[in-house]
């Protein structure tokens, strides 16, 4: 058995921050800060639904993902430069988008579209998952504008949701990978969970030999501990965004 990288014990999660109101004229926002993992998160609200969804009377919401680039350790190109999304961006906003309709009730939605836009400002492992957590917040706050607003009478939401990701490496099953652990791992997999204890989507990969039930049922642990403390900021952070409007009403 070997220590971390890091240095952090196998459970621990690496600091954790989520600043609101980041983007000024988004609906909702957060700055989702990870280690050196930072995402901004910006909901967008429009009185509008895809042309599959019209006349249903659900609404609908989706996510955008990408990349600033010199997030990562050299530069990547625009992929807007390139004329198109990489299919590892299209997959992480999917993955981004199915998270929140997940825990969003979409019928008292109404047709309304809300789109999260994750930006990540600097990458260092677990980019997605920080996604996904600071995209719930980004999108709380946007339902509750539109609560403010008399817009819609409550918020839609069902649970949280967050994302956290877990491996086995040579100290043995830790979690929230950072990029060292992710780009070194014998498997590593992403667990998006909710607060009531679901299973909103696991993604596992074996890159050396194959893992065991036992080994993942590790991970699966791990994943449910952290993600109470990613739980746990959620609320904090929307608490305090909350309290900040009132102050300033």
């Amino acid at each position: 058995m070997t220590t971390r990288p890091s240095g952090r014990a196998a459970d621990a999660l690496r600091p954790v921050s989520i600043e609101t109101g980041f983007a000024r004229h988004a609906e909702g926002s957060a700055l989702i800060r990870m280690g050196g993992t930072e995402v901004l998160c910006a909901a967008s609200v429009e009185p509008r639904v895809p042309p599959f969804l019209r006349g249903q009377g659900k609404g609908w919401v989706t996510a955008e993902y990408g990349m600033l680039p010199r997030a990562t350790h050299s530069r990547g190109p625009r992929e807007a430069a390139k004329g198109k999304q990489s299919g590892r961006t299209q997959e992480i906003q999917r993955l981004i988008g199915r998270s929140l309709r997940a825990v969003t009730d979409l019928t008292a939605l109404g047709e309304i579209s809300i789109t999260v836009d994750c930006d990540v400002l600097n990458a260092d492992g677990g980019t997605r998952c920080a996604a996904i957590t600071g995209a719930w917040v980004a999108l709380r706050l946007a339902l509750e504008k539109l609560v403010r607003n008399r817009v819609l009478a409550r918020v839609p939401l069902t649970a949280q949701v967050a994302a956290i990701s877990c491996g086995l490496t040579g100290a043995g099953p830790v979690l929230d990978l950072d990029y060292d652990e992710d780009s070194t791992a014998a498997a590593d997999a992403n667990f998006v969970l909710t607060e009531t204890g679901g299973i909103v989507e696991i993604q596992g990969t074996a890159e050396q030999a194959p893992f065991s039930q036992a080994q993942f049922e590790a991970l699966l642990r791990l994943a449910q501990d952290g993600t109470t403390h990613l739980f746990a900021a959620q609320r904090a952070a929307v608490d305090a965004a909350l309290a900040a409007r009132s102050d300033a009403s």
